[in-house]
C-alpha cells in the first residue's frame, strides 16, 4: 500500500474527538484489513448543508495508530452510478467487505426521483481498499421503502451475510459467493426491540452482536442484541450508547491491535444535525460478553501503536509563494511569521501555481492555519475544480498557527497543478500548505 507519510505538523492532530474534522462525515463503518491499517468508510455531509439529500462523494480514512488519520480520498459519487437517481445525492451510510482478493463497497442509493420508495443496495468493487472502485450495479431483491444502511459481515468460515433496514424493519440473509446476490430468503429480525436503522454485526469470542439505532425522537441511542448464530434468533440486551447530541446516531464496532472501539458521529463541530463528524471511543465488555455503556469523550484516544512516521521532506508552499486576490494579502504576526490574511472577505483567495503532483494521482493537501473564530471555512479548488469546504476549527487566535485542515485530491503529473483556497466564510490566516503525493519515496 502507498499511503503518504504524514508531515511533522500532523502529529498535533492526536488527542481530539471528533477525529475527522476537515470535512463533515457520518455513519462510519470501520474495518481492520490485512495490510495492518484500520479503514473508515463514511458517508459525507456536503457543506453548506441542504439536507440528507445532499449527502454524496464518499471518502475513506485510514490509520495505523488510531490517532493520526489519512484521508484516502474520494472513492465514489452519485455521478458514477448509471442506474441511480437522476438528481443524484442520497449517498447514505455505506459498508465495505473483503473476500477472495476483492473489496466490495456497499451503499444505499435510490434508483428513482421518488427516492424513499426506490432504494437499492449498490455495489462497487476494487482490488485495493481505498481507491479504484467501480460500480457494478445493485443487489437484486434488496431495497424498497426505507430499506437502507447495508452491513456485510464475513464469518470465520468465509460465509458472508448482509444486514440492512429502516423504518422499523431489520432483515438479514446470506450472500452468495459472488458477494453481489443473495443466497436464499431474507430473515426478518423481529426479536430486537425499538429498531430504527443502522444495523451492524460483529463477532467476539464466538458470540454475534447486532447493534442498531432506536426511535428516540430527536436524539437516537444505540442498542444491541446477541446470538450464537449469524442470523439469530437474537436476544435483546439493552442500550450501550446514550444520545450524542445529534438527531441521528449510527455506528460500527471493530477490534484493532487488541482493543475494541466504537465508531459513531455527533454534531460537535458544526452544531447542525446535517453536518456531522466521526468520533471514536473505546468499548469495553463484561465477563459475560455484555457491552458496557460507552463513555463519550472529547479528548480522543491514545495511540494504539507507534505514531505514524512523518514525511522527511514534504513539498511546502508558503504564503509568500502564493498569489492573493480579492482583499487577501500578506501580513506578519507578532512572532515574525508571514501569512496571508483578509480571507474573511467575499471573493478573497490565495492561489499556488506550479504545484508538484509527482507522478500524478492522489495527493494529501495539508493547510496550516490560524483562526480565532469558532469555525471558519475555506473552499478548496484544485485545477479549477471545486473539491470541498474545509473546516477550520478555532486555534485560539488569528496568529496561533496550530491548525491543520487536510483533504486528499487527484493531481496531474509534474509541476502543473494549481491549488486555490477561497475565503468569505470566516477569518482565517494561512502561513503555508503542504502537498504529499501518495507513493512518493521518502528520500524524494
Amino acid at each position: 500500500m502507498n499511503q503518504p507519510k504524514l508531515p511533522v505538523e500532523a502529529i498535533r492532530s492526536a488527542g481530539v474527538n471528533p477525529v475527522i474534522t476537515s470535512i463533515f462525515t457520518a455513519d462510519p463503518s470501520a474495518h481492520a484489513w490485512e495490510d495492518g491499517r484500520l479503514y473508515i468508510y463514511a458517508s459525507h455531509d456536503m457543506d453548506p448543508a441542504r439536507g440528507c439529500d445532499l449527502m454524496d462523494r464518499y471518502h475513506v480514512f485510514s490509520t495505523e495508530d488510531m490517532v493520526n488519520w489519512i484521508d484516502e480520498g474520494e472513492i465514489l459519487r452519485s455521478d458514477d452510478v448509471a442506474w441511480g437517481r437522476p438528481e443524484g445525492g442520497f449517498m447514505w451510510a455505506p459498508d465495505c467487505a473483503y473476500k477472495n482478493g476483492t473489496y466490495y463497497f456497499y451503499y444505499p442509493h435510490p434508483s428513482g426521483s421518488n427516492w424513499n420508495d426506490s432504494w437499492k443496495i449498490g455495489v462497487a468493487t476494487s482490488k485495493e481498499p481505498a481507491k479504484g472502485f467501480v460500480d457494478q450495479g445493485y443487489i437484486e431483491g434488496l431495497g424498497g421503502f426505507a430499506m437502507i444502511d447495508p452491513c456485510v459481515f464475513v464469518d470465520d468460515d468465509g460465509r458472508a451475510y448482509m444486514y440492512y433496514g429502516g423504518g422499523g424493519v431489520c432483515a438479514g440473509g446470506e450472500l452468495a459467493d459472488d458477494m453481489m446476490s443473495m443466497k436464499g430468503e431474507l430473515v426478518p429480525m423481529n426479536e430486537i426491540e425499538d429498531f430504527h436503522e443502522a444495523a451492524w454485526v460483529f463477532k467476539r469470542n464466538g458470540l454475534y452482536y447486532l447493534t442498531y439505532a432506536d426511535n428516540l425522537e430527536g436524539n437516537n441511542r444505540m442498542h444491541y442484541a446477541v446470538s450464537d448464530k449469524p442470523l439469530g434468533p437474537w436476544t435483546y440486551k439493552g442500550i450501550f450508547l446514550a444520545p450524542t447530541g445529534c438527531s441521528t446516531t449510527h455506528g460500527s464496532v471493530a477490534e484493532y491491535k487488541g482493543k475494541w472501539y466504537l465508531f459513531y458521529h455527533n454534531q460537535a463541530i458544526s452544531g447542525e444535525g446535517n453536518l456531522r463528524s466521526v468520533c471514536i471511543d473505546e468499548i469495553a465488555f463484561e465477563e459475560d460478553g455484555s457491552i458496557r455503556v460507552v463513555e463519550q469523550t472529547t479528548s480522543g484516544l491514545r495511540s494504539a501503536g507507534d505514531l505514524s512516521a512523518p514525511h522527511p521532506n514534504p513539498d511546502r508552499y508558503y504564503a509568500v509563494d502564493g498569489v492573493t486576490e480579492g482583499g487577501a494579502g500578506l501580513k506578519q504576526s507578532r512572532s515574525g511569521i508571514t501569512y496571508v490574511g483578509g480571507l474573511d472577505q467575499e471573493g478573497s483567495s490565495i492561489r499556488f501555481d506550479r504545484v508538484d503532483g509527482a507522478d500524478g494521482g492522489r495527493a494529501a493537501i495539508y493547510v496550516h492555519y490560524a483562526t480565532g473564530e469558532r469555525l471558519a471555512k475555506l473552499r478548496l479548488f484544485v485545477n479549477s475544480k471545486d473539491h470541498s469546504l474545509l473546516n477550520l476549527p478555532s486555534t485560539g487566535g488569528e496568529d496561533a498557527f496550530e491548525g491543520i485542515a487536510a483533504l486528499t485530491v487527484p493531481l496531474k503529473p509534474g509541476q502543473t497543478n494549481e491549488i486555490r483556497l477561497a475565503g468569505g466564510s470566516g477569518a482565517a490566516s494561512i502561513d503555508y500548505v503542504i502537498v504529499v503525493p501518495f507513493g512518493r519515496p521518502e528520500n524524494a
